[in-house]
C-alpha cells in the first residue's frame, strides 16, 4: 500500500502511528536548511530529496534520492559556478537496545522512540557528493571556462613568480638534470 507523496520542509518523521507498508515524503532543501550545520560550501544550494519509507514491525527501510545543484566559488578563478550533486542512499532503522554496526547505515532506535529526524542524513548525503576541487570545466577543447580576465591575472602572476626565482635554483635544476 502506497500513500500519495506529501510534501515536507520538516524532516521529522513520526513512525509511532504508521501502519507497516511503504510511504513516500518529499523535500526541497535550500540554503536554510543546510545554515544549520557548519559548511559554507552549502549556503546556496537548492536540492530535491525523495524518501521512500517501508515500515516493518522492527525496522524503518530508508531509501533516499537527491539531485540538485551547489552554487560554489571556483578554486581557480573565484567566480561562482554551479555544481550538480545528486545521489542514492539507504538508511536501515532497527528498534532495541543500541549494538554496535560496522555499517554505517544501519542505525538503531530506542523501543520508546516515536519519531526519527533525516537531517544529518540528508546533510551528510549532499555533502560527500560535493567535489573537493571546485574548478570551472574545461571546454570541450581543453582550455578552462574560467573568468578570462581572473585567468589573464593568474598568468601574469605566474611569469612573474618565474622571472623572480631565486639563481641558486638554477644551479640544483642543473645538477638535477645532469
Amino acid at each position: 500500500m502506497r500513500v500519495p507523496v506529501e510534501k515536507k520542509v520538516d524532516t521529522r518523521i513520526q513512525f509511532s502511528g504508521l501502519k507497516i507498508g511503504g510511504y513516500e515524503y518529499e523535500y526541497k532543501l535550500d540554503g536554510r536548511f543546510f545554515s544549520a550545520f557548519e559548511n559554507d560550501d552549502l549556503r546556496e544550494c537548492s536540492i530535491d530529496f525523495r524518501v521512500e519509507l517501508e515500515r516493518k514491525e522492527r525496522l524503518l527501510v530508508f531509501d533516499f534520492s537527491f539531485s540538485g545543484t551547489v552554487e560554489m566559488e571556483c578554486d581557480r578563478c573565484l567566480g561562482k559556478m554551479e555544481v550538480p550533486v545528486s545521489g542514492e542512499e539507504k538508511l536501515f532503522v532497527k528498534f532495541g537496545e543500541e549494538q554496535e554496526s560496522e555499517d554505517e547505515n544501519v542505525v538503531f532506535l530506542p523501543d520508546s522512540e516515536s519519531e526519527i529526524d533525516l537531517a544529518q542524513w540528508m546533510y551528510e548525503y549532499v555533502a560527500v557528493e560535493l567535489p573537493i576541487v571546485h574548478c570551472h570545466p574545461d571546454d570541450e577543447n581543453g582550455k578552462p571556462t574560467c573568468d578570462p580576465e581572473m585567468l589573464k591575472y593568474i598568468s601574469e602572476g605566474e611569469e612573474e613568480t618565474r622571472q623572480e626565482a631565486d639563481p641558486r635554483w638554477d644551479a640544483l635544476k642543473a645538477l638535477k638534470d645532469e
